[in-house]
C-alpha cells in the first residue's frame, strides 16, 4: 500500500479523490491530509509518506479587477508553495509528487467563431497573472525531478462535477430556467471529476511522472451540454439557430458582453491523441457524468 498525503484541505479535487480512493483503492492507497492555509504543515513529518499531491492554491479570479498586492498572494501561493512543498517532499524521501497544473496555462480560450486545439508541442503561453503563476509553478516543480523522484504534472481543463465550483453552476442554472437557449457549435475539453480520480489513482499506483493531459473522451458542445442538464432535472428548454445572432453580436461589442459570449461559446480543446495513455481513466461518458452531477 502506498501513503499519500494531500497538501491542501477541504479542496474540491482532494476532498473527491479522497472519497474516491476510500470507495474504489482502499487496499491499494491509503490518504492523510494537511492543511496549508498557515506555515504550521512545515512542521509536518513527510517521511511516512510515498507520495504527495499538491492541491493547495487560488483558484482563477476576475482577473481584470485585482490590485497588485493580489497578484503577488496568488504567486506567493500557486508558484512560491508549490515549489517549497515539492522540496520538502523530495528532501523527506518522498518517492512521487503530484502537482495540478492546469490548460489556464495555455491561455484563454479563442474567441467565439475561432479555433483552439492544443497539441503536445504547443508551448504554454499564460495571458493573466493567474495563468503565469499556475506555469511558474508546473515548470519550477518539474526541475526538481530526477531518478529518485518523480514529478507528475496535470494539466486538465475544466473540472466539472457535483458539488464543483466555477462555470459548470453557472451555466447549470440557466439550462434550469431558460425556455431557450441558442445551438452553437462550440467545442471545448472537460474533465468529469470521477475520471480524474480514476487517473490520479492509476498514475499514483503506476509511478508515473512527466506531463500528462487528462479529459473526457467527448469533447463538450455547450448547447448540449445545456440539453443534458435540461433533460437531467426534468426542465424543458428549446435549443435552437434562432437566437444564434445575439451571440455573434455580444462577440463583437467590447468589454463585458464579448468576454461572456467567449467565456461561454469559444473553443478550447486538447487534441485527443494526447490523453491516452495505457490505462484506461474515462470511467464515465459525457451524458452519465451529467446525470451523476445533476441528481
Amino acid at each position: 500500500m502506498k501513503k499519500v498525503l494531500i497538501t491542501g484541505a477541504n479542496s474540491y479535487i482532494g476532498v473527491s479523490f479522497e472519497n474516491y480512493v476510500n470507495e474504489h483503492y482502499s487496499p491499494e492507497l491509503s490518504i492523510d491530509t494537511v492543511d496549508m492555509i498557515d506555515g504550521s504543515w512545515r512542521q509536518k513529518d513527510f517521511v511516512p509518506y510515498d507520495i504527495v499531491f499538491h492541491v493547495a492554491g487560488i483558484a482563477h479570479a476576475d482577473v481584470s479587477r485585482v490590485d497588485e498586492e493580489t497578484k503577488k498572494k496568488y504567486y506567493a501561493v500557486n508558484t512560491d508553495l508549490a515549489k517549497e512543498t515539492c522540496k520538502k517532499a523530495k528532501d523527506s524521501g518522498v518517492k512521487q509528487f503530484v502537482f495540478m497544473s492546469s490548460a489556464i496555462i495555455y491561455g484563454e480560450s479563442a474567441p467565439y467563431g475561432q479555433s483552439k486545439r492544443i497539441t503536445k508541442e504547443i508551448e504554454p503561453q499564460p495571458s493573466n497573472f493567474y495563468g503565469d503563476s499556475k506555469w511558474q509553478a508546473d515548470k519550477g516543480v518539474r526541475e526538481l525531478a530526477d531518478e529518485n523522484f518523480t514529478v507528475t504534472v496535470l494539466r486538465p481543463p475544466m473540472i466539472y462535477g457535483k458539488g464543483s465550483k466555477g462555470n459548470y453552476p453557472i451555466l447549470s442554472k440557466m439550462a434550469k430556467k431558460l425556455p431557450i437557449f441558442p445551438n452553437i457549435q462550440n467545442e471545448r475539453s472537460m474533465l468529469y471529476i470521477e475520471n480524474l480520480c480514476e487517473f490520479l489513482a492509476q498514475v499514483m499506483i503506476r509511478g508515473e511522472g512527466g506531463i500528462f493531459w487528462p479529459q473526457n473522451a467527448e469533447y463538450t458542445k455547450t448547447s448540449e451540454m445545456v440539453r443534458m442538464i435540461a433533460e437531467a432535472s426534468g426542465h424543458k428548454i428549446h435549443i435552437g439557430k434562432g437566437w444564434n445572432w445575439v451571440v455573434s453580436l455580444a462577440g463583437r461589442i467590447p468589454g463585458k458582453s464579448r468576454k461572456i459570449a467567449n467565456k461561454a461559446f469559444g473553443n478550447m480543446t486538447y487534441d485527443q491523441i494526447i490523453s491516452q495513455y495505457d490505462f484506461e481513466y474515462r470511467v464515465v461518458d459525457l451524458r452519465d457524468s451529467i446525470a451523476r452531477t445533476e441528481k
